[in-house]
């Protein structure tokens, strides 16, 4: 919702319509208020000129076009003058009536032309020009578009939004009024994006409806099942349940047990006992790691040919590179040629990439075609990199594409399975469960599958523990490098990073290497030496770029140190406003032309070009440089490394800035240099594998800011918080595919 100090109002009538993507409702148009013709940007589907508006919304300034006004909410008032009518069936607005047929139609009926329309065929037929079968095809297009255009009325009146109205619509179709009004809190349960707690407020404003108490109940545990969801859960116990419950919905556990039995009874919780004790899932997460335990079951019964004569084969890689695996390299490499199922873990300096190129070189001697894939765009990009391979995302891998209904959904699958011999995947420490479902089904039976990651970095953003639930089950083979390298010790990130990992005492105390250590007493001193590291500092003593090679991390978003401010202070100084650079402002942030930004979720629809290549997508984490902001046609030029991405402007709520980012959104990268903010970081936060998975960023500088003590403080604490999974459970039962 808007924030109140933002709001304002405006009326008027449609001039002129002059962009609308029809599959999103995102609207530019003209609007007539008072003396003056505004332009109004916002998702306004079904709007067309000579309609009467209501907005609500705020007002942006750019240069080249002056003000345009935002809108976020809107109340809809059909035309009923024959000055107004004729000026809206004049616009086309109806299929089958241009501007002659409008005039003819008003002045046969004038104020009552839309009942006729609707209703009297006869008599729409009885105006010369217009025959019988005409008249049919005028009145049904009318209806139809009518019965959407009534719709999106009504739930506007409910405190709907535009976006929320039209997905509700393709939801729920002709009866959509009607279903709401019955059970508001059913808006939860499609893709329509309407959280239990908006749910709430449009039940408020329904006065002639008649829900029952139940159907409430039964939306607020699903949405505190969802909040789980979002925190990293796949389940949460039953008895966890019932306090959320009861804060949320001020219910007994009489009535929490009613809403839980009734979800059960439809499918949309899903109940399993470990040992001993019951969870709640819900269906498609069910689904997702019942599906994982019994894909690896399925790989391990159907297993590839495999070798016993591979030592040769590896000690002739050996000398043709002039290099030694030691031990555990060598059992890697020859347990993933051999046995065809491998998980691959270490700390930084440990030889994991060494290991992986030595697998890849043992599969090419077999003749094996090969797909490498990460979990983000720019883990990707570092894979390629790093083995002079290509590798692709996941998502990009199983060709990724959308149903009618605008959901994800994989080319690849079971019934078309990837045309590989074996598939790698690196970083899988970020991957969830959901997505590892998706990449197993799509494997063929005999393929190989080499799983990389580091166990210690934090956790998937999405649901699950994926790599650590297939360490913990022993569902496959896993090798964990140990021993680091001697030019890699040489180096205080990768001896930091394995001293919190050892749960060793992090050294702060030397500042002649890699690694240093700069102590500050308040939020504001590291505001301020972040700020001057970044623009001067760093530059000047090492040539680095602000935007190419160091990144700032923090913990949390907020406080002075948090990556809100640090955002705001490292704009201002790097790329302030100068009169020139166009702007927009987007959840209460600016973004400005020249901008470090970074995209915040997957969007496969973004078409970019690099040299000579086209394609399309722009990956959640992926950085770039906003180049240019066309207000004319509402669109975002973004340079995602060489990738020239055009964006339409709604998507500019996907973009944010990126100067700081968060630890867990710098998961998946490597930069040159890394400056962390640590201050008054929130307890939640403040523990060990936080702490490692930023120093772990960092290819040649690490710089941390603050507070020595909390470092320390966060080094020697191991308590992560839980996640909720079945997988392990699932991984160690005998799973068989339905």
């Amino acid at each position: 919702m808007l924030d109140e100090k933002d709001v304002e109002k405006l009326s008027g009538v449609v001039e002129h319509i002059s962009f609308r993507n029809e599959d999103n409702g995102f609207t530019v148009l003209d609007l007539s208020s008072g003396d003056e013709l505004v332009t109004v940007v916002g998702v306004l589907p079904e709007t067309d000129v000579g309609e009467k508006l209501r907005l609500t919304g705020r007002w942006d300034f750019h240069k080249s076009f002056g003000r345009q006004f935002r809108a976020e909410l809107c109340e809809r008032e059909m035309p009923k003058t024959s000055a107004e009518l004729l000026k809206y069936l004049s616009s086309g607005a109806i299929k089958g009536v241009g501007p002659s047929t409008a005039l003819k139609l008003v002045e046969a009926f004038g104020e009552k032309t839309f009942d006729v329309l609707e209703n009297d065929v006869d008599r729409l037929a009885s105006v010369k020009g217009i025959s019988k079968r005409k008249a049919v095809e005028i009145s049904r297009n009318f209806s139809e578009q009518f019965a959407v255009r009534e719709i999106m009325i009504a739930l506007e009146k409910y405190g709907m939004n535009p976006r929320e109205c039209l997905r509700a619509f393709k939801a729920f179709g002709p009866n959509t009024v009607d279903t709401v009004r019955k059970n508001p809190y059913i808006l939860c349960r499609e893709n329509i994006g309407i959280g239990f707690e908006r749910a709430d407020e449009i039940a408020s404003n329904i006065v002639d409806g008649s829900f029952e108490k139940n159907s409430r109940n039964m939306a607020g545990i699903v949405y505190i099942i969802n909040h789980n969801l979002s925190n990293g859960h796949t389940c949460v116990p039953r008895d966890r349940i019932y306090d959320p419950a009861k804060n949320l919905l001020c219910a007994n556990s009489d009535e929490t047990d009613k809403a839980i039995a009734e979800l059960l009874e439809t499918n949309q919780l899903v109940s399993y006992e470990i040992d001993g004790r019951e969870f709640l899932f819900l269906p498609h997460i069910f689904k997702c790691e019942k599906n994982i335990a019994a894909r690896i079951s399925l790989l391990k019964k159907f297993p590839p040919a495999g070798k016993n004569t591979l030592d040769k084969e590896i000690r002739q890689i050996e000398f043709e590179n002039d290099i030694k695996y030691e031990e555990k390299q060598f059992s890697a490499i020859k347990t993933a040629a051999q046995e065809g199922m491998l998980i691959l873990t270490g700390g930084p300096g440990t030889g994991k990439t060494t290991t992986l190129n030595g697998i890849l070189k043992i599969f090419e001697k077999q003749k094996l075609t090969v797909a490498l894939c990460a979990s983000t765009g720019r883990a990707a990009k570092r894979m390629s990199e790093l083995t002079g391979h290509e590798a692709k995302t996941i998502h990009r891998l199983l060709e990724v594409e959308f149903d009618s209904d605008d959901k994800q959904v994989f080319a690849r699958n079971m019934r078309n399975p990837l045309n590989v011999h074996a598939v790698i995947i690196d970083e899988l420490s970020m991957v969830d469960v959901t997505l590892f479902s998706s990449l197993l089904d799509a494997l063929p039976l005999g393929c190989r599958i080499v799983l990389v990651g580091d166990s210690n970095q934090l956790p998937p953003v999405g649901a699950g523990n994926v790599l650590q639930d297939l360490i913990e089950a022993g569902a496959m083979p896993v090798v964990t490098l140990t021993e680091v390298f001697r030019q890699a010790m040489e180096s205080l990130i990768v001896t930091n990073a394995h001293r919190i990992i050892c749960e060793e005492e992090i050294d702060l105390s030397k500042n002649d290497r890699d690694f240093f250590m700069m102590e500050k007493k308040t939020q504001k001193g590291v505001a301020e030496t972040v700020t001057q590291l970044v623009s001067q500092r760093l530059p000047k003593a090492y040539g680095y770029s602000f935007m190419n090679d160091i990144q700032v991390i923090c913990p949390s978003k907020k406080g002075e140190a948090g990556t809100a401010n640090i955002n705001r202070v490292l704009q201002n100084e790097l790329n302030p406003p100068d009169g020139m650079k166009k702007q927009v402002s987007v959840s209460g942030h600016v973004l400005r032309e020249g901008d470090k930004v970074m995209q915040t979720k997957n969007n496969y629809d973004v078409v970019w070009k690099k040299g000579d290549e086209n394609g399309a997508g722009i990956f959640n984490g992926d950085i770039g440089t906003l180049e240019r902001i066309n207000f004319g046609d509402a669109t975002m030029s973004i340079d995602f490394d060489g990738k020239k991405a055009v964006y339409p402007m709604e998507n500019a709520r996907d973009i944010e800035l990126a100067y700081a980012v968060t630890v867990h959104k710098s998961q998946g990268n490597e930069f040159e240099a890394v400056v962390m903010t640590v201050m008054d970081t929130p307890a939640r936060l403040c523990y060990r594998n936080l702490l490692y998975t930023a120093i772990t960023r960092a290819k040649k500088l690490m710089i941390i800011v603050g507070s020595s003590a909390q470092v320390r403080l966060m080094a020697g604490n191991n308590k992560t918080t839980k996640r909720y999974s079945a997988l392990k459970a699932f991984l160690t039962d005998e799973i068989e595919i339905s």
